[in-house]
């Protein structure tokens, strides 16, 4: 009943109960504009993600905002140019793109452990992270073009050439 009660309430009043930062709620969902914050006071994104499936974790962190002010907003555009260039063949291909401004990610692996990887103190504050759950992870730094991400996407995650295709399909 007091359920019931917080829940009309919250209703009322236009609440809405925040999800979990695991999920594949709220901020994991891919909104290029919001992908790429341009500092990093986005708390929804300062709190750590828990990988477990296969993903491409774009990470801005703090440090990035000490750049200047114009090469913040390069880099910025840079990173949601070349993004927007590899998400069809990540989407087609069943790999999540997520974002992050947290230091740490976890990979969540076998009988409830998680494996932390730490992102902070690498050559630049920005950058893609490359998970598979039980395999070792790739941190590319900085901005990759987009032919350059797509390869390493392709070696890592053992893509085909031609991810984009659409699937023979089979009528009966």
């Amino acid at each position: 009943m007091k359920y019931a009660a917080l829940l009309a309430f919250a209703a009322m009043t236009g609440c809405r109960p925040r999800p979990f930062a695991g999920t594949a709620h709220g901020a994991d969902s891919v909104n290029l504009v919001r992908l790429v914050p341009r500092d990093s006071t986005d708390s929804t994104l300062r709190i750590p993600r828990v990988v477990r499936e296969p993903s491409v974790v774009l990470f801005w962190l703090k440090a990035a905002d000490t750049l200047a002010t114009d090469d913040r907003a390069d880099t910025f555009d840079d990173l949601e140019y070349y993004t927007e260039q590899v998400a069809p063949t990540l989407e087609a291909s069943g790999i999540k793109l997520l974002a992050t401004n947290a230091d740490t990610v976890y990979v969540a692996l076998g009988n409830h452990t998680r494996r932390t990887i730490l992102l902070s103190g690498l050559d630049y504050p920005f950058g893609y992270l490359l998970v598979d759950p039980g395999g070792p992870e790739r941190i590319l730094t900085g901005v990759y073009a987009d032919d350059d991400l797509m390869e390493e996407l392709r070696v890592y995650f053992d893509l085909p050439d031609d991810t984009t295709s659409v699937q023979p399909r089979i009528a009966t």
